[in-house]
């Protein structure tokens, strides 16, 4: 039963959520919104990013040879119509950085073999050995057993490319869009950049050790699946084989995107979602591992893999969201309008509600003196807030504070007092009536 109401619970949290985030998209339709945006801007020195992605991108569709001309074009006016209209600007605008990531992994196969470097085979595993006094990597995969592959194949062969829109949703439901910006910029440049050294530093992994041992590599090489090949195997399908056969990355291990990608969930959600960190972090630590036992990593590629993810993260965090407090507020309309929740008066002041300290009792209604916020002062009424000078109250108000006693008035009035006021007299700090407020000045 309790199990259900928790299930029930969430289901109506996220639908709260969503219902939420769709309240704080832009619905618009119309390219002027944008234009209009575009004009009013303000450019920076940052904005300079957009003028090296721009170029990228134009050098990875002049290479482009498939789609060929001028089917290849579609490409790069779709992005542009997306980035006009205002309800998907809002999405792929934000995420240009993992497009620009996924053009470059995908165009890298295009580049002639003969303006690329000379294929490195020889230097991971003798660093590894020389940094870690052994070959970490070949230790790991010298026993194997199908219960592993299928510990390994989850974070490497599912998590790795699901869990980046897993954090991409929840940031977008539970947190505000800056946040979700910002996960979707550094996730893209951290992943652009280790492509490039992948490109311009090409390694071979610890696969291509296994089957051809340290003889030359070439770019016409076919890549291959590793431990993975024992996952289609036991699945009966040939996904993975075909994947690596066709990557356009065949000598890419270093860094590890794998470990950075892992690393870079960790570091997010641990820090903008503290309560699931130590679930990601054992993620990670799988993934490491099988990055390895699967033989397609060295420990050095995991290594630089995950400090080059933290130093992406940190230098990219703002300094306004390095706190806890900043880095878990709810988006603004979150509270009110997802889960119909709005504070009351006691928790607005910091105060004790009587309504909880009350034993329940079935049926009990609370009568007005349970609304009434007392304070630990004596009871003073609203009037005395501005006493008549010379009445007994005044006085006995003045040697109260010269004695150090009470100061403070009651939070709120009481309505009784108000309303009984007929029954009080100048003694007691009441300024009788008159005709008109003209005739009842001194």
């Amino acid at each position: 039963m309790t199990v259900t109401k928790n299930r029930n619970g969430v289901f109506t949290t996220l639908g709260q959520a969503f219902m939420a985030g769709v309240a704080r998209m832009d619905r618009s339709l119309s390219p002027a919104v944008t234009l209009n945006k575009l004009k009013a801007h303000k450019y920076v020195l940052s904005d300079l990013q957009y003028v090296g992605v721009a170029l990228l991108s134009s050098y990875w569709f002049i290479i482009m040879e498939s789609p060929p001309f001028p089917f290849k074009l579609f490409i790069p006016i779709l992005w542009i119509v997306l980035l006009i209209v205002p309800v998907t600007s809002q999405f792929f605008f934000p995420a240009t950085p993992i497009f620009i990531y996924l053009l470059s992994f995908y165009s890298s196969r295009f580049v002639s073999a003969e303006v690329r470097p000379v294929v490195s085979v020889s230097l991971l595993p003798t660093l590894e050995s020389v940094l870690y006094g052994a070959n970490i990597s070949d230790i790991l995969t010298r026993f194997t057993h199908p219960i592993l592959d299928v510990i390994a194949w989850i974070p490497y062969g599912v998590g790795h490319f699901t869990i980046p829109f897993v954090v991409g949703a929840f940031v977008w439901l539970f947190r505000d869009v800056r946040i979700l910006h910002l996960w979707a910029s550094v996730f893209g440049y951290m992943n652009l950049t280790g492509v490039l050294i992948q490109i311009l530093f090409p390694c071979a992994p610890p696969w291509y050790e296994v089957i051809y041992g340290l003889t030359p590599a070439n770019y016409g090489m076919k890549g291959s699946p590793g431990g993975l090949a024992r996952i289609d195997a036991l699945l009966h399908t040939n996904m993975y084989s075909a994947a690596f056969g066709n990557s356009p990355m065949v000598f890419g291990a270093f860094p590890s995107l794998h470990a950075g990608s892992a690393t870079m969930e960790a570091l997010f959600i641990a820090h903008f979602f503290p309560q699931m960190s130590k679930f990601v972090w054992v993620y990670a630590g799988i993934l490491y591992w099988a990055t390895m036992y699967l033989t397609h990593h060295y420990l050095i590629d995991v290594v630089c893999g995950a400090c080059m993810s933290t130093m992406f993260f940190y230098l990219w965090l703002p300094d306004d969201l390095k706190s806890t407090a900043a880095a878990t507020t709810p988006p603004p309309n979150l509270s009110s309008f997802a889960t119909g929740y709005q504070r009351s008066k006691y928790e607005v002041y910091d105060l004790e509600d009587p309504r909880r300290a009350a034993p329940p009792s079935a049926g009990a209604m609370l009568d007005a003196a349970d609304f009434d916020v007392e304070s630990d002062d004596e009871e003073v009424d609203i009037t005395y807030r501005s006493p008549v000078p010379g009445t007994s109250s005044f006085l006995q108000q003045q040697q109260q504070q010269k004695a150090g006693g009470p100061k403070g008035h009651r939070h709120t009035a009481s309505i009784a007092s108000l309303i009984r006021g007929d029954e009080r007299g100048p003694e007691d700090g009441w300024s009788p009536v008159r005709g008109s407020f003209k005739e009842s000045r001194v």
